[in-house]
Parts: C-alpha cells; structure tokens; sequence
C-alpha cells in the first residue's frame, strides 16, 4: 500500500511517499481503507519531534520516530475486522483516530472510531477528531460552558476554534471570536455574536470580560490573559507552541498549573487530544452535534497523499482557515 513515511525527525521534506505492507490487526481491532486524513498541528510535533522533552517522555521517540506512518485523524470504509469487534462490519463508513492515517490502510482499535455523518464527505469527516474533540474538551468539559455566557475563543478561525465557536453557540453561550479581518465573516457565520480582528484590537484590555477564555494561539501573556476574565473566569489554555523548542507547549502548561495555584480565577490546560486521550464518548458528542446541524466541519484546503509535505508546511505556518486534508484515492 502507498503510505507517508518518515524515517528521521526534520522538516516535511522528511516526509516521503513509498510502498509498504498493509498492517495487520488484532482482535480488538479494525483496519479501515482510508479516504481521508486531516492535517493537524499534533502531526508536525510528531513530524519534528518537537518539543524536545516530549520525546524523553517516551511519546515521540527519542533519537527517531516511533511510528514510520504519519497522520492519526481519518475517515473511510471497515475494511476487516477484528474476531472480538461487535458493531463494525466491512463497508461501513466511519471516522475516528487511526494512528498511521496518511496512507490507503490504517488500523485502530474499535473504540476509536464512530459511524460517519452521512451529510459530511469523507474530507468534512477527517476534520472531525481531533479538533473537535478538543473543542468539546475545551468549551464544555473544562470551560463548563452554560448558557447566557461570555465566551471568547482566541484563533476563532483554526481547525479547533472553528469547532468552538459552533460548540459554545449550541451551548446558547455569546461568543466571541478572535481572528483576522479575512476570516471575520467566517466565525460570524459559525455563530459568533461578535468578533474581534487582532490586528486592530486587543482583546486582553480590560474593557469586555469574559467567563471563558479558549486561548488556541497562545500570542499573549497570562497576565494579560487574565485581564480578559470575569472574577471567577476560567482560562481554558489549548497547547500548541512553535517549532524547536525545547519544552514548547509542555512548559506553558507547567505554568499554567503554577500560576493556577496563587490567583483567584481558574486557569486549566487542555490536555492533548492524542490516541491515549480521547473516547468514544467524545467522539459520539461531537457527531452527535453534526448529526443535529449544529456544527459543520469547516475544509480550508485539500491534498492528495502525495502532497501531505505540503499540507503540513501550510498548517505549521498557523494560517489555515478550519482544516486542511489529505484525500486517499
């Protein structure tokens, strides 16, 4: 099968398009013919093996990647099946977290997938996982987001704030969404009451405050951060972070719980969304929101496999409206 490998961390130009076995899957397992894979900022982490202590902590790889296959968001058909899974059966189409996804075949334990939305293609349904589930964790299981708040979501026009603006709208929450003056008339229509463009206003000055903060970018310091929030706000802190740094996104979060520990208002991380994290549950919510209308995957650009390299550089240069996908033929 045609597969995205990589043998050494670096740039996307490590990424290399080659032929290699179909894996094979255990009982509890499914191999799905991929026909969609989602780009997302976890993948060129993994890509660079950055931060750095990540790979000490044994989630990366430590000289070299653990895994030879990128990608971990898909969407496509049940090829097999394992001997103990109930509920899938080859054909059904399906989407979830397939570590290796970058390829025509991928395997996944069965509880990491759920069915597709039949109203999204297989491109809107790759985009799912990962940023919406981390938006669901964000609004509302670390925010407890409830009607009639405040919300700002800070990056209200990337792969999770996209997500989060939809999830808190259909929470009855009044949004607010940081972003550039391009994408303004996107996050209006996901749902945002109002929106700011960071180019022309500082949303951390004190002068509206908020009972969430979603901060995606992570382009402010925490002091002014919590100039944003009500007394008793929560700053809900979405890791993410620049390419060679030592502690990137690691270290942010250390702060985060220091600081949380001597102010009054409640500043809590997101944790990542990473094949350990997320459960079925999750990905039933947010399916469950797409099934009802109320959140629509949002498709800045598409690659073929070929490609992914590409697609990577333009999703780490942080400017990509919604997700970009890699499409498998």
């Amino acid at each position: 099968m045609k597969a995205i490998v990589q043998e050494r961390f670096g740039p996307p130009d490590v990424l290399q398009l080659t032929n290699i076995d179909r894996p094979g899957i255990g009982s509890d397992q499914v191999l799905v013919r991929v026909r969609a894979a989602a780009l997302n900022p976890y993948d060129w982490h993994m890509m660079r093996g950055d931060p750095y202590v990540a790979r000490l902590m044994g989630s990366m790889g430590l000289t070299r990647p653990r895994s030879r296959v990128a990608g971990i968001d898909a969407a496509g058909l049940v090829e097999t099946v394992g001997a103990e899974v109930r509920g899938l059966r080859p054909g059904d189409e399906v989407l979830g977290f397939c570590p290796g996804s970058f390829a025509e075949y991928a395997r996944t334990p069965a509880e990491l997938l759920v069915p597709k939305p039949a109203r999204l293609t297989f491109e809107q349904a790759a985009a799912v996982p990962m940023g919406a589930v981390t938006a669901l964790r964000g609004i509302r299981t670390v925010g407890r987001v409830r009607a009639g708040q405040r919300v700002l979501v800070n990056g209200a026009a990337g792969g999770v704030g996209t997500f989060a603006v939809q999830i808190a709208a259909a929470l009855d929450a009044e949004v607010t969404g940081v972003c550039s003056a391009r994408n303004a008339d996107l996050v209006r229509s996901l749902g945002a009451a109002r929106v700011v463009d960071y180019a022309r206003e500082d949303f951390t000055d004190g002068r509206v405050r908020y009972d969430v903060v979603l901060d995606n970018v992570g382009n402010r310091p925490l002091s002014r951060l919590l100039r944003a929030l009500t007394p008793t706000g929560i700053l809900v802190a979405n890791g993410g972070g620049s390419p060679g740094h030592v502690f990137g996104a690691v270290g942010a979060m250390l702060r985060l719980v220091a600081v949380n520990a001597v102010v009054r208002r409640r500043l809590r991380p997101i944790y990542p969304a990473a094949p350990a994290g997320p459960t079925q549950e999750d990905l039933l919510a947010v399916t469950a929101l797409v099934e009802a209308g109320r959140v629509t995957p949002v498709v800045d650009r598409t690659y073929p496999l070929a490609d992914a390299a590409e697609g990577l550089r333009h999703v780490e240069q942080g400017h990509a409206r919604g997700k970009a996908v890699v499409t498998v033929p």
